[in-house]
């Protein structure tokens, strides 16, 4: 890696709770020329010195993807070198090898972000099955409606794990959602409802919810969901080795217990 630049919009979506894809897009329109062009500033290379392009062209909001893929086919094409598409969840498992120069497949990969928390076993560098994955709502996305929920500002996934004091079960008994006969798939969707649906109704009655205890008893809820199933499919599989990947990678619970794990 010789540079990376982004181009940041959390201050502008944070307004309205959440990512506006028309926004998103826009923005995108706007800023991606500069960007690309800072980006080979800061490696110290010109246009000249590009061998290919490699953009990102699923899964996410299609709107920005395609400014992405228009984007990187003008230049490719302009330049006369290929293009390579690159998915984004296969992105995101070979990301670890940045990191770890020792890793080498076969292991498995736990995948959390907003939109998307998926199992892969990784055969080979370019062999991927999905073992598990979510029938419903992703980890990231049950995180950010409930902290919506909790009144945290955007992202809230990030607010919520900040702000998690010490889990409490008894004191708010959150549902721990299975799906039969798919023991390594997921389901955040009751969980989250559960979460909106409680201070709603302490809402109704006059009732103070305590934010920071609720937020690390569903973060408690939600790792266990996740551990769980993702140690059983290492155990039946008989992968010796598990790495995370993802937005919700960053979650300081996950980690830490995956870690102890």
């Amino acid at each position: 890696i010789l540079s990376s630049v982004i181009n940041p919009q959390v201050e502008e979506h944070k307004k309205y709770g959440g990512v506006v894809p028309e926004v998103a897009s826009r923005r995108h329109c706007e800023n991606i020329s500069q960007v690309v062009k800072k980006a080979l500033l800061d490696a110290g290379k010109a246009y000249s010195d590009i061998d290919a392009v490699a953009v990102t062209f699923a899964p996410g909001l299609i709107g920005a993807l395609l400014v992405g893929v228009n984007y990187a086919k003008g230049l490719a094409l302009s330049l006369g070198v290929p293009l390579i598409p690159v998915h984004h969840l296969r992105s995101h498992i070979a990301a670890n090898y940045i990191d770890n120069e020792e890793l080498k497949p076969p292991f498995l990969c736990l995948t959390v972000s907003g939109g998307n928390s998926i199992i892969t076993d990784v055969r080979d560098y370019t062999d991927f099955a999905v073992i598990g994955g979510t029938r419903d709502d992703a980890a990231g996305e049950c995180f950010d409606k409930a902290a919506r929920a909790m009144g945290l500002s955007y992202p809230g996934g990030i607010n919520l794990d900040k702000i998690a004091t010490t889990p409490d079960t008894k004191k708010y008994p959150l549902p721990r959602p299975k799906v039969e006969g798919s023991e390594y798939d997921f389901s955040f969707s009751g969980l989250k409802t559960a979460v909106i649906n409680l201070i709603h109704n302490a809402s109704q009655k006059g009732e103070e919810v305590d934010i920071p205890v609720l937020a690390a008893t569903l973060r408690q809820k939600v790792c266990d969901m996740l551990i769980e199933n993702t140690f059983k499919a290492a155990e039946e599989l008989g992968r010796k080795t598990i790495v995370l990947a993802g937005g919700v990678s960053a979650n300081s619970e996950l980690r830490a217990r995956m870690e102890a794990e």
